[in-house]
């Protein structure tokens, strides 16, 4: 499918389940990093015309992504007069959240906390505005190798972009008019106070990724399928004791 059709298609989803909710819904709320992956499904979103709620959430945030979150905010703004933009400042949150768990620190567990603090933030401003959370997860992070405590997705109610490889949201980035700041920017869960890469985490290229995901003969498919092993408990159903009558 073109590109130009494909901003359509999703855009039109969205809209389709959203009239399709027995509850109506007045809003799409939905986290921004400054990466591509949110500023695109946060641009599907403005253009359903439906009131789009942006939320910047740092928490200690690295200057740079920061501020392409920002830029990413103010550009939405004057392009759709549907979005409404939040900065939700998370650090006093974070910070307490740490010291009242001290005695149970651990530098991995507190990046998820972090992505689920703002998972939390996300459901309590839909919840004012009687909206659904909107995810930002592309195809290999949400069906791939389970990468999406990033930026809030430890939760959302729909997800317009997972079917989408990531070469696919840079084209549509390039397609919607993303800052192209935003477009180079190295991918990033913003979740580590030393602002490792998530390609640094994962230790392959998301092109890489998605060559294994579909390859089963690819150099990489071992090393894929071993992070998609780690991370399975996210991407199945959440296991249910079936209790015998």
């Amino acid at each position: 499918m073109e590109v130009s059709k494909k901003i359509i298609f999703i855009k039109d989803w969205i809209l389709n389940y959203v009239n399709s909710t027995p509850k109506k819904v007045d809003s799409l709320v939905i986290g921004v990093s400054g990466g591509i992956d949110s500023s695109v499904s946060s641009t599907l979103c403005a253009m359903t015309g439906l009131k789009t709620i942006v939320l910047s959430m740092p928490i200690k945030q690295k200057s740079a992504q920061h501020d392409l979150s920002l830029k990413h905010q103010e550009w939405l703004k004057k392009k759709y007069n549907n979005v409404e933009a939040h900065i939700v400042l998370l650090d006093e949150l974070f910070n307490s959240f740490k010291s009242t768990l001290s005695k149970f620190d651990n530098e991995h567990g507190m990046a998820n906390s972090r992505a689920r603090l703002r998972m939390a933030t996300l459901y309590q401003v839909a919840s004012s505005n009687n909206g659904i959370v909107v995810g930002t997860g592309n195809k290999v992070e949400d069906f791939g190798v389970g990468f999406y405590t990033k930026y809030g997705d430890g939760g959302v109610d729909i997800s317009p972009i997972a079917d989408c490889k990531k070469s696919e949201v840079w084209e549509l980035g390039k397609e919607l008019s993303i800052s192209k700041e935003i477009i180079e920017a190295p991918p990033t869960d913003g979740l580590w106070d030393d602002g490792r890469t998530d390609e640094g985490q994962l230790g392959l290229s998301y092109k890489e990724l998605e060559e294994a995901m579909e390859n089963e003969n690819s150099k990489n498919r071992e090393k894929y399928l071993k992070i998609r092993k780690v991370n399975l408990h996210k991407m199945e159903s959440i296991p249910v004791c079936k209790i015998p009558k």
